[in-house]
């Protein structure tokens, strides 16, 4: 499989989030001078990259020249200065949250929760990154704003729904970003983009103010070129509100990077879960997933070739907790102005969010325990995270219900398990197709497991060295 060349950093943009923060703290870069480049590539990228919805340049640039002057007085926060962005489905005091869609919207008064504990740190927002309508498409595209293309191919989708944030980090607009993840939306667009991308446990980053999202399916997750700035991420990110449904025990992510996973029994599972629809796995796919399997196996660890089987049931719970819950987001944004199609799942979601997501919600310790049985022989599940490498820009354009729904579960069939289960998941790097673009694969456990799911992932990585191929600018 090729891979590009490696592009030499020529800029404080181009550092990764845990140089960047060192050069910040060190003195050798300014919050002013780190925030006005991030914010001058985001303009200069935006006709054609167009990775971003809202774009804070006046707010940035004083919280900026604050961060400097903390520093200045001796403050030492761990981003402090940091440009960062957050996906377009997250609040922030005084901007719009118009989650992909058209239409006027009032300004929210409070920050999200993981917005309030990104600016405890230190961070910088400096925007907020284009997701395609209510987060339900594999895409980042719609009427409201158009295309958010991939750095590696301006022709493809760099994914969904948090396409915005994985085309931001993987250009070097800024170092590293939050997304969220309903059914792949971290996963699948850092797979596309060649991105570290982190599903974590449900509840381990607040969705506040929802209690939980999407009927629980939901959560924020990291993304990054590094291991080590996606746990930085999480690590900061985390932590629960009052309010929230899910408050998991606190776990260490940055302390899993470089540590010794120990000799871990890997399952390499190719198998797609049931889909009402024709799915196959790319080959190309498939042989970077081996591939990956036999590094593994060189680091000492055992990978077995088996299937995991997810059985019908998890799709029967999926789906009434995915639908009402767009219904629900669809319901609180009156006013907004969607496609067709996004209007049809509401009303679909409004029948389903009764007894059936009632029963769909009870079928979730069921489907934890079988599944969770796998994990008796194994520590690990590796697997890949699309089907497909990524799609054209228009692949997804005037095409009706049904159309829809077979090209986004033929591109990507794997991911959403793990959200009706909420445990975590990370997407890694996998190699690259003969033309370039960027293939992933999932590394998956059971609750709480990030910190072995990060280790594992670090080991991959000072093996293979992802972080060193990055996208030619062509915007």
């Amino acid at each position: 499989m090729s891979a590009p060349d490696h592009i030499a950093p020529n800029s404080s943009a181009d550092l990764d989030l845990t140089g960047l923060s060192s050069a910040l703290a060190d003195g050798s870069v300014s919050s002013v001078a780190a925030v006005t480049d991030a914010l001058d590539r985001i303009e200069a990228s935006q006709p054609t990259l167009n990775a971003f919805r809202v774009v804070r340049r006046e707010a940035a640039l004083r919280e900026a020249a604050e961060a400097d002057a903390r520093r200045a007085a001796g403050v030492r926060l761990p981003l402090l200065g940091v440009p960062i962005a957050v996906k377009d489905d997250t609040d922030i005091s005084g901007e719009i949250t118009a989650f992909g869609c058209g239409g006027d919207f009032t300004p929210k008064s409070a920050d999200a929760e993981s917005v309030r504990r990104l600016r405890a740190a230190g961070a910088v927002i400096v925007g907020k990154s284009n997701t395609c309508e209510l987060g339900q498409l594999p895409f980042t595209s719609g009427d409201a704003f158009g295309y958010t293309r991939n750095p590696w191919d301006h022709t493809r989708t760099p994914g969904g729904s948090s396409g915005g944030s994985a085309a931001a980090v993987a250009a070097g607009l800024v170092p590293a970003a939050l997304g969220s993840d309903g059914a792949g939306s971290v996963r699948i667009p850092a797979s596309w983009t060649n991105l570290v991308g982190i599903k974590p446990q449900r509840g381990r980053i607040s969705t506040w103010p929802l209690a939980e999202a999407f009927n629980g399916l939901t959560v924020n997750g990291p993304l990054a070129r590094t291991v080590r700035d996606a746990a930085l991420l999480l690590d900061i990110a985390a932590g629960p509100h009052d309010g929230d449904r899910h408050t998991p025990a606190p776990i260490e992510a940055s302390a899993a990077v470089g540590r010794d996973p120990g000799r871990l029994r890997i399952a390499l599972s190719l198998s797609i879960p049931y889909t009402a629809t024709k799915t196959v796995l790319d080959p190309r796919i498939a042989a970077a997933v081996h591939a990956l399997a036999a590094t593994l196996r060189t680091l000492g660890h055992t990978v077995t070739v088996t299937d995991l089987h997810y059985g019908l049931m998890i799709g029967a719970s999926f789906l009434p907790r995915s639908l009402a819950g767009i219904s629900r987001v669809h319901r609180d944004m009156p006013g907004a102005v969607v496609d067709p199609r996004t209007t049809a799942n509401s009303r679909i979601g409004r029948v389903l969010g009764g007894p059936v997501l009632t029963a769909a919600r009870l079928a979730e310790p069921l489907l934890r325990k079988r599944i969770g049985s796998f994990f008796d022989d194994f520590d690990v599940v590796l697997a890949p995270t699309t089907a497909t490498p990524a799609p054209q820009v228009e692949e997804i354009d005037g095409i009706g219900f049904g159309a829809t729904n077979n090209l986004i579960t033929a591109a990507c069939p794997y991911t959403w398990p793990w959200n009706v289960l909420g445990w975590p998941s990370v997407n890694v790097p996998a190699g690259f197709t003969d033309s370039g673009l960027p293939i992933g694969a999932q590394l998956m456990g059971t609750a709480d497991s990030e910190p072995r799911l990060i280790s594992l992932a670090a080991q991959l990585e000072s093996e293979l060295r992802w972080e060193r191929h990055r996208p030619a600018q062509w915007w």
